[in-house]
């Protein structure tokens, strides 16, 4: 055990950069990313509160669990989303004894590094052989290990990496007796082996399969950093006087540049490159390609001599450095091809790859090396595998354009990259030949392949064909290339849109994004031209855009308003369960004119996010339609939304449940009610308005036209409140169903509300559910509904009725609903 401890400690008490060239102290560089509880949807039951955001010690919460019988504990977040860094964070906390130390024993495994391994392993094998030797009595401790298996934690980090796709169809029980490295694996996630020790390990979304789910305990979504996150983060990495400070400001000021650094790898990158940033002003970067082509630059000036220093990647900086390129590049295809994301002095002496190459800083020794095994190397980070993989296909002269058709033409599937990213065609095989690239691509994972794409399609820009001409394409190849992809990325996006089956008559017609679609967009943003996102959305009328779980941060959320701008039809798009964030919202506002709906639920956003949606919502005519349920809001935002309600005509619809609005932020509220007229739905479920909160709704809205549903569901509303709604029910004469279940109505309250019933003539559905109700108050109802033909149900369930009342107050009114 201390020998673990201090082995672990070793590995993680430093944080290497991505780059390899320091090691910072994990202690004081480490920063906090949003981790929430995956949410699951369509299940029944009461109204879905707002995801738990979680610290690093819940990552073994008692809460949300999708399978208690299971032991596996899966984070999955994006490229770049930190996931390495939160375990080694992990790891460090129960080494030095301040965390998780219902835990004796902790295993870290990484799994591209577990699928070189060639021979069968057994359980004991793999912990002591690939993890940590016990000097003595070996057979001692791995008894103990199966006696006491709760308290053993295992961590498989990059799951996503692991070449095998998880299947639970061969059971393997003994942990004695060897088998293959991937049978080891899924057979330990199932709890086959080491039942009852818990398993955690980290994924992209990409790579989690509903088979994998299965056995899941829990599922956490890594969702990158805060916009205080960010700060936080340059904070402690320039502590020198003012540089965070103007690199700050900076990014406030270029929003692309700003939304892009919620990943953490890309605010390493800033941090890395703030020196360039700073003196270039407001020539920021706007793309990822941008970016990565920055940080290029940055590593070939680094390794270039001082008096030889050129300005940006022109001037003959990349030429003197094509050969290398070319070969890291190489490199990159072939990982990519064959899943291979460490490289053994043996394959990095096939790719050619010398000594000078490695110098240039984008390969870097092994986070964790198998114990015993020969050092090898990987590339920073696997989007920059990624970004060499797509920078060696337009540099590389013997590329074609016939590759690239095959790469991106979608009149062709066959063994076209479109195919590969948009399942499930049922496609033939490429014919290249073996170990060339168009094979090579073949092979490569999906979620590799829409990275390398977008990477492909920014350097394909008109933007930087100067940087290209520096290599070895002709110019003629070059604009031959960059034609190639706008008109199959146009084409494509159309072929999206046309797929959808044809609306219902009288409906819009409605759209749920395909897994390729956000890769489409991303791709077109990259290349960064106007006319292009125009001419592929040219014609295109849907009414409905679904894109939620589709995993939209800010950078996409960038791309989706650069292309959906120039629809010319107004669209309802939904983005709900995504990580949207404040960040994301500002990205968003250059499509608002062509949204008459945003919906924008579990997508942590707060009242600064809303300040600046609501800013430019009453600049746009088309916006009608607006649902921040299940965010992070206050009372903060309650004074843009009444600015909304009084000063926007058209606007229908304002859903704000589950956030952390108070009787205070009602009373605002209430003000923008009073001057509106047009408003037919509004949902405050979920918050904490109360009888007060309560009071000045039910007074603002006792004279309004047009509403026509209202959800105060678990607000604290008690008789008091009751009696305030009820007097609204005799004025209003619009309003058709009130939804108040969840709250502290009792009888007091209901028999007020009847009250209010014999005089209304416009209700029809009252829900009235867990209210802690008895037969009195449902006496007085049905006093009410003799005397009111206009409502059609009273919901009542929950209450405290006898099976003998229930069917007593049934046979009564059949609107009573039980």
């Amino acid at each position: 055990m201390s020998k673990l401890r201090t082995t672990i400690s070793a590995q993680s008490r430093f944080l290497s950069t991505y780059d390899g060239a320091e090691n910072l102290c994990l202690e004081e560089i480490y920063t906090e990313n949003v981790l929430e509880i995956r949410t699951e949807v369509g299940l029944a039951g009461p109204p879905q509160k707002s995801p738990v955001t979680l610290g690093l010690e819940d990552l073994f919460s008692t809460h949300g669990h999708l399978n208690e019988d299971a032991d596996a504990v899966l984070v999955v977040g994006e490229a770049g989303s930190g996931k390495s860094t939160l375990l080694q964070r992990m790891h460090l906390l129960w080494a030095a004894g301040r965390d998780f130390q219902e835990f004796l024993f902790v295993f870290p495994f990484s799994c591209r590094q577990l699928q070189c391994v060639v021979k069968p392993l057994s359980v004991q094998m793999l912990l002591f052989e690939h993890c940590c030797w016990p000097d003595l009595g070996q057979q001692d401790v791995f008894q103990f290990l199966l006696d006491h298996p709760n308290r053993v934690l295992l961590t498989f980090d990059g799951f996503d990496e692991f070449r095998f796709r998880f299947s639970d169809r061969e059971r393997h029980c003994s942990p004695t007796d060897p088998t293959s490295v991937q049978n080891l694996l899924f057979n330990l996630l199932q709890g086959n082996l080491l039942k009852n020790a818990r398993k955690l390990l980290t994924s992209r979304p990409d790579a989690v399969s509903a088979f994998l789910r299965k056995y899941l305990r829990l599922e956490l979504h890594l969702k990158g950093f805060s916009e205080e996150g960010i700060e936080l983060y340059l904070r402690k990495r320039h502590r020198e006087p003012g540089v965070a400070d103007r690199l700050i400001r900076l990014l406030k000021g270029t929003s692309a540049l700003h939304g892009l650094c919620h990943l953490p790898v890309v605010s390493w990158m800033v941090s890395k490159c703030h020196q360039e940033l700073l003196l270039h002003g407001g020539g920021s970067p706007k793309t990822t390609t941008d970016l990565y082509l920055l940080i290029l630059q940055h590593f070939l000036l680094h390794a270039s001599s001082a008096d030889l220093v050129p300005h940006g990647l022109g001037s003959g900086l990349l030429r003197g450095r094509l050969p290398t390129l070319l070969r890291l590049g190489w490199l990159a295809v072939w990982g990519l091809g064959t899943c291979c994301y460490v490289f053994s002095a043996k394959q990095l002496q096939a790719a050619h790859i010398d000594r000078e190459d490695i110098s240039l800083g984008f390969l870097v020794h092994a986070k964790s090396v198998v114990s015993g095994g020969a050092a090898t190397l990987e590339f920073l980070h696997i989007t920059f595998q990624c970004f060499f993989a797509a920078l060696y296909l337009v540099l590389s002269a013997d590329l074609s354009p016939s590759l690239l058709r095959q790469l991106f033409n979608c009149h062709r599937p066959r063994g076209s990259l479109l195919a590969r990213l948009l399942p499930p065609m049922c496609v033939p095989r490429s014919e290249g030949q073996e170990g060339s690239t168009a094979a090579l691509l073949w092979e490569a994972e999906p979620h590799n392949l829409r990275i390398t794409a977008a990477f492909l399609a920014g350097l394909l820009s008109r933007e930087h064909g100067g940087l290209l001409a520096e290599g070895q394409v002709s110019e003629k190849a070059l604009l031959q290339f960059q034609a190639c992809a706008r008109k199959c990325l146009s084409h494509s996006l159309h072929e999206h849109f046309h797929s959808i089956p044809q609306a219902v008559p009288g409906e819009a017609k409605s759209m749920h994004a395909m897994p390729g679609f956000m890769w489409l967009i991303r791709s077109l943003y990259e290349m960064q031209e106007e006319r292009l996102a125009r001419q592929a959305v040219r014609g295109l009328k849907v009414g409905h855009l679904k894109l939620t779980f589709c995993g939209v941060g800010p950078a996409e959320c960038a791309a989706l308003a650069f292309v959906l701008r120039h629809l010319r039809w107004p669209v309802a798009l939904q983005l709900d369960h995504n990580s949207v964030g404040d960040l994301g919202v500002e990205q968003l506002l250059p499509c608002l004119d062509v949204c008459k709906a945003l919906y924008l639920r579990d997508n942590n956003i707060s009242d600064r996010g809303v300040c600046k949606l609501v800013e430019h919502a009453l600049q746009s005519e088309q916006l009608q339609k607006l649902a921040l349920f299940n965010n992070k809001l206050t009372d903060g935002c309650a004074h843009p939304m009444a600015r909304l309600l009084a000063c926007k005509g058209n606007f229908l619809a304002l859903r704000l449940g589950n956030n952390h609005i108070t009787a205070a932020g009602a009373q605002v509220l209430a003000e923008g009610l009073r001057a509106n007229a047009s408003l037919q739905f509004l949902g405050l479920w979920g918050n904490k308005v109360g009888d007060e909160g309560a009071q000045a709704l039910a007074e603002a809205l006792g004279d309004h036209q047009s509403l026509r549903w209202l959800s105060l569901v678990g607000n604290d509303i008690g008789s008091v409140g009751a009696q305030a709604l009820a007097l609204m029910l005799e004025k209003n004469v619009a309003l058709e169903e009130l939804c108040l279940e969840e709250n502290h109505l009792q009888d007091e309250g209901v028999c007020s509300l009847a009250k209010g019933l014999e005089r209304n003539s416009s209700l029809k559905v009252l829900k009235l559910s867990n209210n802690c109700v008895t037969y009195l108050g449902a006496e007085a109802l049905l006093q009410a509904l003799e005397r009111n033909d206009t409502i059609l149900e009273v919901w009542l369930r929950g209450n405290t009725f006898s099976p003998e009342e229930i069917e007593r107050l049934s046979q009564r009114d059949t609107r009573l609903l039980l």
